[in-house]
């Protein structure tokens, strides 16, 4: 059995901190070890099998073959499909593989575009695989996934149909590195049928862990051919789609293009032409035929008006799906443009600067910290925000920019079919002099008097946005949002940067949680003992049972509207407030915890603004504020699924028994740590946590 959510992310965030899930220290997808199960197989001489991906109809997926078709369908190995299979084949080209059944254009439109850069292709496909010395039938691939990099095992088991592949296959039979890296990608989406319909620009960020941008070239930048330039020459993947036609359908026009379809950017080139520059942009088509027939085609006769070097170079008569056209017809014939690279240094016409990358994960809660967008003026503030310093010096050169700001939806489903993308957007704030000095979340009253200095204007449902924009030297605030309020999805902020930028994540903003004021009166003690010496056993104690009756039916009658207390609530409470390790509580530790319920009480009602007798996830976040309690975002939204009913509210029972508790766990911590850290032996780790 997996260890719990909650250790799981403090494991990772730990991992993350020392390299894990980097480039160069993959983490492990599904745990599995590649030079350990390589090992294994290799001594004992077995091939191995892939029990989490195994060769049956669920890796396949529902719906992409007919129930026949699928009973049909025999896992072979490569031995067993051709006569001599090898990994690579003279090398990795674009025109090694065509599609099979499966609509992933989007994917092989993507790996078309990393058969270009041989450095980022030999980082995902381990390229000296071999089906020679110590084959076992065990390969692996590398993949970027949601901010760190994974390492993904599989079998060489492939479906076939009549000894033939149904997916992925290669233009020569002995090949078979793109039938295996799709087989990989499978698995990381779920399943084969979870690939069908996407973009090439998840599966190119997917490649490379870098900066993303998207063009709409209905209205390109001014300077987009010398960005498409520079992008071509510093190791970027490009991409573009067809704008969708009148049907779902992948129709080709009269141009010979395909509608709502995906291509890869394989070449950029300048020529002379008739006496004038001409800017050509050179396409394929990931189904390996089909071409643009208008000007610059393959047979056109615009060819003949270039040197004899130029046609040599570029032109090449076949339908191989890969043709050239002007920049000017790219714009009018292409809906948008994907550049993906490992580093943001393209961006810039400046090749002396290094951009710089900071990275933020985050999650949006639905009741706490799922607040929608700016036009939800009670709630935007509950978002999480993001306080960042841009440093440097304020050029004002018109059109210069020296920020992209990315938001990527991160996903916590297993298949990806069953991912639902919300609707996203981002909102950036300069904090003026007047704010500089605000801790913690900026209220309400900051957003309702400060206009943005950069927003969504469009929110789209795509797996990510990104903004470009210029950002004066000064400290700003930045909150991602949802479209809607009350959307739950994780999220990956990254801003990529000419200058350093410092930031943190702004809920606590470091503030320490201080001890709740409790106000004494000697007299209402006593009169406590002495109703404690009234209810309690001969031994003046109370248990678990004991207390459940004095809260429910005598402290807190007339106001627990849940049934109040249950039994296991009063048994943590109990272990909370003994001190004597007896299951017990005496008189003082009787007294103390009534005071405490009563403190919590008052503050419940007073918080409960609706009047509905439970506390909105808003409200518990105004009942922290009003304990004298700063928690941060993480932390809330941990509270709201732990202690919150699933209607999002919160009854007066749990929140004493989570106020009771947070105060107890911080009080072990002040007294166990130094203040930053904790060291216990195993011994002692269970001795609290099992009973406290």
């Amino acid at each position: 059995m997996p260890p719990p959510g909650v250790c799981l992310n403090i494991m990772e965030a730990r991992q993350k901190q020392n390299g894990y899930g980097s480039f160069t220290n993959p983490d492990r997808f599904f745990n599995q070890d590649y030079q350990q199960l390589k090992q294994y197989c290799v001594v004992r001489g077995v091939r191995y099998i892939d029990d989490t991906f195994p060769p049956d109809r669920h890796s396949i997926g529902e719906g992409i073959l007919s129930p026949s078709d699928l009973a049909r369908v025999v896992w072979q190995r490569p031995a067993k499909i051709a006569p001599h299979p090898v990994f690579v084949l003279d090398g990795v080209s674009r025109f090694d593989f065509g599609q099979g059944i499966l609509k992933n254009c989007w994917f092989l439109a993507a790996i078309g575009a990393l058969t270009f850069q041989k450095d980022v292709l030999g980082q995902v496909v381990p390229l000296e695989q071999t089906f020679d010395e110590k084959y076992c039938g065990l390969f692996h691939f590398r993949f970027w996934r949601f901010g760190r990099w994974v390492d993904v095992i599989i079998d060489d088991k492939l479906p076939t149909i009549n000894g033939r592949l149904i997916f992925v296959h290669s233009k020569h039979q002995n090949e078979f590195w793109p039938a295996l890296m799709e087989k990989a990608y499978a698995k990381v989406c779920g399943s084969y049928v979870d690939m069908n319909a996407g973009t090439p620009a998840e599966a190119m960020m997917d490649f490379t862990g870098g900066v993303h941008m998207t063009i709409q070239l209905s209205d390109p930048p001014a300077q987009l051919w010398e960005l498409m330039c520079r992008a071509g020459q510093s190791k970027s993947l490009m991409s573009c789609g067809t704008p969708q036609g009148e049907t779902p359908d992948n129709t080709v026009s009269k141009t010979g293009l395909v509608q709502g379809h995906a291509y890869t950017i394989t070449g950029l080139k300048q020529m002379m032409s008739q006496g004038k520059l001409v800017n050509l942009v050179r396409l394929w088509n990931p189904w390996g035929k089909g071409e643009w027939n208008g000007d610059w085609s393959d047979r056109s006769p615009l060819w003949q008006t270039v040197s004899a070097k130029d046609r040599e170079m570029c032109l090449s008569v076949a339908d191989d799906g890969e043709f050239w056209m002007t920049i000017g017809d790219f714009y009018k014939f292409y809906a948008n443009l994907d550049i993906c690279s490992q580093y943001p240094d393209f961006l810039d016409a400046h090749s002396s600067y290094r951009w710089k990358t900071s990275m933020y994960e985050g999650r949006w809660v639905a009741g706490t910290t799922a607040g929608g967008c700016a036009k939800n003026k009670d709630s935007f503030w509950t978002n999480p925000q993001y306080r960042v310093k841009i440093g440097g010096e304020y050029s004002g050169k018109d059109g210069e920019k020296n920020v992209l700001i990315s938001l990527m939806q991160k996903s916590d489903k297993r298949n990806r079919h069953l991912v639902q993308n919300f609707h996203i957007g981002l909102s950036v704030f300069e904090v003026k002099e007047q704010y500089k000095a605000q801790r913690g979340k900026f209220p309400p009253s900051f957003f309702s008097s400060n206009a943005p200095a950069v927003q969504t204007l469009t929110f789209i449902n795509a797996r990510e946005v990104m903004e470009f924009v210029m950002l004066k030297p000064a400290e700003y605030l930045i909150v991602p949002c949802t479209f809607n309020p009350n959307e739950s999805a994780s999220f990956i902020l990254t801003i990529f940067s000419k200058e350093e930028t410092n930031g943190y994540e702004n809920s606590g903003d470091h503030e320490p949680v201080p001890k709740l004021k409790e106000v004494t009166d000697a007299q209402d003690d006593e009169n406590k003992k002495t109703f404690f010496r009234h209810h309690s056993d001969k031994y003046e104690e109370v248990d678990a049972e004991q207390l459940q009756r004095l809260l429910n039916e005598r402290i807190l009658q007339g106001d627990l509207k849940s049934g109040g207390f249950t039994i296991d609530a009063c048994r943590s409470m109990v272990a909370l407030m003994d001190t004597s390790i007896t299951g017990k509580l005496n008189s003082e530790e009787f007294v103390r915890l009534w005071r405490k319920v009563v403190a919590y009480k008052d503050i419940f009602f007073l918080t409960d603004v609706s009047r509905t007798g439970t506390l909105s996830m808003s409200e518990l976040r105004n009942a922290f504020e009003a304990s004298g309690m700063r928690v941060k975002d993480d932390m809330l939204n941990l509270m709201a699924l732990r202690y919150g009913a699933s209607s999002g509210h919160m009854t007066l029972e749990s929140f004493i028994s989570l106020m009771l508790r947070l105060g107890c766990m911080y009080k072990i911590f002040q007294q166990l740590s130094d203040g930053k850290a904790m060291n216990l032996k195993e011994s002692e780790w269970m001795y609290v946590s099992m009973y406290t």
